[in-house]
């Protein structure tokens, strides 16, 4: 089977399946309502109604945070599904159908990067059409630029599509390295959630542990995308990363994590 029909298949499984929608309306819940919220919080300091509120971005940059809100919080999304593309076939045992069809496991697991892209994509999609999107329209009714004019804000959201892609293929590395599905989603949801986080808000303190927490796949993400609210919140290391060296890191961690469950997992008897 070529690649295309590899890929091709591995669309219509993720497709057919409900977890993807379920994911994408969870997520657009999720970033959609925090970024709306925020906008408005931002919109009346800015107006005076609420008065003083520290740590609320309410210069020019405040436009990017919101925005950047799609990757910044919802980046677990993508990772979740890179995760369940390759968990999902151990724990349903659909694998070995697979690859009686398509013998050859490298290209199978070539087809579920492509398929995952296509996946990072379409998320990154939603993501960004409802947190830039709401966000934008209570910005312009407080009178506040929202920054869409700017090439800038562009390319900002061309990156979180960059970040969201890449996020997928660390999922996929995870789901490689832990075959249980259950397991790699307590992993991902502690590690995103929990672990890092407190790792990124002690870096805010601790100036070697900051130079070490902007290297975390998070910190690196943010880089790349170019705003942050953890940032902008002071959780990150004073220089921080370039965006394209952000990029690079964050697309280390997918190799490595792929390399690996290649070598020590993909190759493994799936019985």
């Amino acid at each position: 089977m070529s690649i295309a029909h590899a890929t091709r298949s591995e669309l219509t499984k993720q497709f057919s399946t409900s977890i993807w929608w379920i994911l994408a309306i969870v997520l657009a819940g999720y970033v959609g309502l925090t970024a709306t919220g925020l906008a408005f919080t931002i919109g009346a300091v800015a107006s005076g109604a609420i008065g003083d509120a520290q740590g609320v971005p309410v210069g020019e940059g405040a436009a990017s945070v919101l925005y950047s809100l799609a990757s910044s919080i919802g980046y677990v999304f993508p990772v979740l599904i890179g995760t369940l593309l390759v968990t999902g076939e151990f724990r349903h045992q659909t694998l070995t159908p697979t690859f009686l069809a398509t013998p050859r496991r490298g290209r199978v697991l070539l087809a579920k990067l492509i398929a995952g892209a296509v996946m990072g994509v379409l998320y990154a999609a939603v993501a960004i059409v409802v947190t830039a999107g709401p966000s934008a329209g209570v910005l312009a009714a407080f009178g506040l630029e929202t920054g869409l004019g700017a090439s800038e804000t562009w390319a900002l959201l061309g990156r979180i599509v960059i970040a969201f892609v890449l996020w997928v293929f660390v999922g996929v590395g995870i789901g490689l390295v832990v075959r249980n599905q259950v397991a790699a989603i307590v992993i991902v949801l502690a590690f995103t959630q929990f672990v890092e986080p407190l790792l990124r808000f002690g870096g805010a303190f601790v100036t070697q542990l900051g130079d070490i927490a902007a290297y975390l796949p998070g910190a690196a993400s943010d880089a790349l995308v170019g705003a942050s609210i953890f940032s902008t919140a002071g959780m990150g290391s004073e220089t921080g990363l370039e965006w394209w060296a952000g990029g690079l890191v964050l697309l280390a961690y997918g190799v490595v994590l792929v390399i690996a469950g290649h070598l020590f997992s993909w190759r493994r008897d799936i019985t």
